[in-house]
């Protein structure tokens, strides 16, 4: 009959769980530089993100905030698109001359 223990030096390292959600984007976060991103996209994380504030891990929810913050700080410093880059408005109620 073969052991599944570990031998060795390998037996004496401890083991932890995989990380959680929490601890992964933690890591990540201690690595942020900079980041461009259109807007919507950070708004879609943002709604995204917001529903790991309830995330019953602890780690996760404490990062989930501080990511929420980053992004809605950036929302906030967002400057909006200068008038000639903006899309024409559609104008209601008026037809298109027939070409």
């Amino acid at each position: 009959m073969t052991s599944q223990l570990p031998r060795g030096l390998t037996s004496l390292i401890p083991t932890s769980p995989a990380p959680t959600a929490g601890q992964r984007a933690a890591a990540q976060l201690l690595q942020l530089d900079q980041a461009l991103l259109p807007i919507p996209v950070i708004a879609a994380a943002a709604e995204l993100i917001a529903d790991r504030l309830e995330d019953p891990d602890p780690v996760t929810r404490d990062a989930a905030g501080a990511v929420l913050a980053h992004l809605h700080a950036a929302l906030a410093g967002a400057a909006p698109r200068p008038a000639e880059n903006r899309p024409a408005e559609p104008e209601l109620g008026r037809r298109r001359p027939p070409a």
